[in-house]
């Protein structure tokens, strides 16, 4: 069976991600940034193991991991986790970028540094899950924006780097999803939520596991995917 490390599976699109994997026999390990976050996942994903380490605090991933049993088989990494944090560049303080570029860039990165050996032994698959704002920047998403314009640089450097392995590389752009980020982007952009103008994570989800699937002579790159209503 294929062996799925996942994180933010416990929500949105990383939940519907997870679910869908465990629910077709497949293995899940999910990241988790404390023990108590993992017994959530654990009870929400039945069947799944989890890995604790913070991605806000990439740097002790390393330490938080070489603690733990890793898995021995990584068939697939799907960064799927992310958070946001809108304002405009005079107001953004230090505080604010490293909070963003720290979990949707540097951990990210991190996380595969440390796992790579096990995906280039199963010749896996690396999935990052983007954002439009990873291809075009709007005002109030500065430090969001270059977190995802840095993650797809990453993605397409490991793409190169790693293809003569085996490993395959795809980036996903969603569209604006129905979650609990969106809520928390509404909210701080002060407009009402309401989640059946956006796309469902559960769309999302297909996407990636179609991606996962695709037959080995050929690779996913980069996948928009926008609202279709």
């Amino acid at each position: 069976m294929p062996t799925h490390v996942i994180t933010g599976a416990g929500s949105g699109i990383g939940a519907a991600v997870a679910r869908r994997l465990l629910e077709r026999g497949d293995e899940a390990v999910l990241v988790a940034r404390d023990a108590a976050r993992a017994k959530e996942l654990a009870e929400l994903h039945p069947g799944a193991r989890t890995l604790v380490g913070d991605l806000a605090n990439p740097d002790r991933l390393s330490w938080a991991f070489a603690h733990q049993t890793m898995p021995e088989r990584v068939d697939s990494l799907l960064h799927v986790a992310g958070v946001v944090e809108l304002g405009a560049v005079g107001d953004l303080t230090p505080k604010a970028w490293h909070f963003q570029l720290n979990a949707n860039l540097v951990a990210p990165a991190e996380l595969t540094r440390l796992l790579l050996p096990q995906l280039r032994v199963a010749q896996g698959h690396v999935l990052f899950v983007n954002s439009g704002a990873g291809l075009a920047a709007s005002a109030e998403w500065s430090a969001y924006a270059a977190s995802k314009h840095g993650l797809k640089a990453l993605a397409d450097s490991l793409r190169q780097e790693e293809h003569a392995n085996g490993v395959r590389v795809t980036s996903v752009y969603p569209g604006r999803t129905a979650s609990p980020m969106q809520a928390k982007v509404h909210q701080q952009e002060g407009k009402e939520y309401d989640p059946s103008r956006w796309i469902d994570p559960e769309s999302v989800a297909t996407t990636i596991v179609t991606a996962l699937d695709l037959p080995r002579d050929a690779e996913v790159t980069d996948l928009r995917v926008r609202p279709g209503r």
